[in-house]
């Protein structure tokens, strides 16, 4: 049985993608569904495949079910859609579009067609994974939630600057609206 593995990058920076390894008998449902868990987004949304040629324009749809839109030709179904029937070439290309109304375009490139099948993967299965996958509903912090629960328990916000006097005892001396501490009359 052959494996294939597609290089699946983000439209916006092509440093981020994720190589996906599925079986050439699965449907392209399965690799929808390899997509979105390996960059983190959840399957509310519409979305729809396009095979394509090497300078990414959209051919053949092969869509999650029909839209209510007009269509030159029926796209096909991912769940009725073997991927070793679209695959034409060598290095196979398709867009991926997901979520109509955000956008997310992911660019696929089919880049190793293997014999041998690994019995400890399941498949489809992500090989490799690089660069921070964007955030689907806003923004993605790098520091992640740990440092907001850190923010809020010692309410970094409302920090100072960091700076501060002390006097010749170790006592705190406020200062004054030129930043220079006062001095105390005798």
């Amino acid at each position: 049985m052959a494996i294939l593995k597609f290089r699946v990058y983000f439209e916006e920076d092509e440093s981020v993608y994720r190589d996906v390894v599925i079986r050439h008998s699965q449907t392209f449902k399965n690799l929808h569904e390899a997509i979105l868990k390996s960059y983190e987004f959840d399957s509310k949304h519409q979305a729809t495949f396009f095979r394509s040629n090497d300078h990414w324009q959209r051919g053949r749809e092969i869509s999650l079910e029909k839209y209510d839109q007009e269509y030159k030709v029926a796209p096909l179904i991912m769940a009725d859609t073997v991927i070793s029937s679209e695959i034409k070439i060598p290095n196979q290309r398709f867009v991926y579009l997901y979520d109509f109304n955000r956008n997310w375009n992911f660019l696929l490139e089919l880049i190793n067609v293997s014999k041998e099948e690994n019995p400890k993967i399941s498949y489809p299965s992500v090989s490799r994974t690089e660069g921070i996958a964007p955030s689907q509903y806003g923004t993605k912090g790098l520091l992640g939630e740990k440092f907001a629960d850190i923010e809020e328990k010692y309410d970094l916000t409302q920090a100072g600057d960091g700076f501060g006097v002390k006097d010749d005892e170790g006592e705190d001396v406020s200062l004054g609206e030129e930043g220079v501490a006062g001095e105390e009359e005798v």
